[in-house]
């Protein structure tokens, strides 16, 4: 069976990047044609040697101009930041390359439409597609409920929870994100602000639109626990009595009631008051109901016999293997539901 192959750029090499970009050197349905860099030390390099494989001939580069002059029929945009750069999105599409975007703008989304707009008019301008895609938002948080949902005869309450110990997951943005901090100043000021779960809300409306119903509106709650002895972590020390643990709450409101609940829970280990979650880390979605359904999302047991946390590259893998399905879509923005049944291709291989 002959494949037809696609021509990728992988945009940013952190750790989603590098899932991504191991992924494309691999696939033999893609020919990896450019790599785009923010570290002065990867640029020059052989795109193999970024994740450790054979030499590729493909050379990092920090130049943009020279991404889009590319030819390519697709970039896996994957930028370290909480808010990419639309305008960029718009410029790689306006070059006549579709994008899939782990890092957002999550589209359609009532909160931006001037995002939508912009990006609807890029992908008329260069005849392409533009994906938004990742672990949650993108896939734990709204194809995995709706599929389940599949299972169900009645549904009262989806809730869909990420648990992260991230003294075991490590993690570059552990003080960013306020572990370490007062706890009473941390709950005045998260480090996640109130509207962050406008980010989140094209996963709560494709529930929402998948069993057809309207959400009414979104209601958000945090709340934190203290580290009951100091915890040392790769990244640093925190101190006993500060925040050792956060956990989030948006809830989707239909027919007044909680429909659609996301919960996070980020701990650094268990010497935490409160603790609220004990276990490995995972994505679990419990779906109340009749027949009541838990289903867990997690990696198998590593050599210690714990799970890995691989939410990270899952969030890069997600964007990966919808590459041929983008491509092939029609113009303007595709979500979830235009695609229907994505096909990965190169994955069974010797």
């Amino acid at each position: 069976m002959t494949q037809k192959t696609y021509k990728v750029i992988q945009w940013a090499t952190g750790t989603v990047g590098q899932a991504a970009l191991k992924y494309f050197i691999e696939n033999p349905v893609i020919e990896l044609v450019g790599v785009l860099v923010t570290n002065p030390d990867k640029v020059g390099k052989d795109a193999g040697d970024i994740v450790g494989l054979p030499k590729t001939g493909v050379l990092c580069t920090d130049s943009e101009e020279a991404i889009l002059a590319m030819e390519a029929d697709a970039v896996l945009f994957a930028p370290s930041m909480m808010t990419p750069p639309v305008d960029m999105v718009c410029r790689l599409l306006a070059s006549g390359k579709n994008v899939i975007s782990p890092a957002g703008p999550f589209l359609p989304n009532k909160f931006f439409p001037e995002h939508a707009a912009r990006v609807e008019a890029a992908c008329k301008a260069g005849g392409v597609s533009f994906h938004s895609c990742g672990i949650h938002p993108g896939f734990a948080s709204d194809i995995l409920p709706l599929t389940l949902a599949r299972l169900m005869s009645r549904i009262d309450c989806i809730e869909v929870t990420e648990i992260i110990d991230k003294k075991r997951n490590p993690m570059i943005y552990t003080e960013i994100m306020g572990f370490g901090a007062d706890c009473d100043e941390l709950l005045a000021n998260p480090r996640r602000g109130p509207d962050t779960y406008q980010h989140f809300y094209s996963s709560m409306q494709m529930i929402a639109e998948g069993l057809g119903v309207e959400i009414e509106k979104v209601t958000t709650r945090f709340e934190v626990s203290k580290a009951t002895a100091d915890i040392v972590h790769d990244y640093g020390m925190v101190k006993k009595g500060t925040c050792g643990g956060q956990h989030y709450e948006w809830t989707a409101w239909v027919q007044g009631k909680p429909l659609i609940v996301y919960h996070f829970y980020w701990q650094l280990g268990t010497d935490l008051d409160p603790l609220w979650e004990v276990g490995e880390a995972k994505y679990r979605v419990r779906i109340h109901g009749d027949p009541p359904m838990e289903c867990h999302l997690m990696g198998q047991e590593e050599e210690d016999g714990r799970q890995p946390f691989y939410g990270i590259p899952w969030t890069g893998l997600l964007g990966c293997t919808v590459v041929p399905d983008v491509c092939e879509a029609a113009t303007g923005v595709v979500t979830h539901f235009d695609l229907g049944v994505v096909k990965p291709q190169g994955l069974v291989r010797r």
